[in-house]
């Protein structure tokens, strides 16, 4: 995982990087970020025209074209290392209004309940508007 911000309440946002990452966070969050992950790293992937025609060059600069494609992963955790939300943003943190931003909770639970302050802070970070009605996916009771 890779430092992105500090948020109020030593709550820090750090971006998934890896298959594994994203494994943990879903394992550990209950829910699917697992799933979106590898979807999108598959779709990034399959846009990658290498630069080489020699085939061991090929991949050379793959990783960085699928890491610059790629919605960006994020997780918002506590001072002892707890995750308390993830996120899904759009490629580079730049603002695409077709994109639909997506932050959960623990097992798809309304993180703005307990984190509305790191979320608006991860916002002005990326200078993205990250408004609960846009999204968090799911029904409010």
């Amino acid at each position: 995982m890779r430092y992105v911000c500090d948020a109020p309440g030593g709550k820090t946002w750090f971006r998934i990087e890896t298959e594994a990452e994203a494994v943990t966070e879903s394992d550990i969050m209950h829910h699917a970020v697992e799933k979106f992950f590898r979807r999108e790293q598959e779709k990034a992937a399959q846009t990658y025209q290498p630069i080489s025609k020699v085939y061991f060059e090929q991949e050379i600069g793959l990783k960085a074209h699928i890491q610059r494609e790629m919605p960006l992963f994020l997780t918002l955790r506590d001072g002892d290392g707890n995750p308390l939300a993830t996120a899904m943003l759009p490629p580079r943190g730049r603002d695409d209004r077709s994109f639909r931003s997506i932050i959960v909770g623990m097992a798809n639970s309304d993180p703005y309940i307990d984190h509305a302050d790191a979320i608006r802070v991860l916002g002005q970070h990326f200078a993205l508007s990250l408004e609960r009605g846009r999204c968090y996916p799911y029904r409010r009771d």
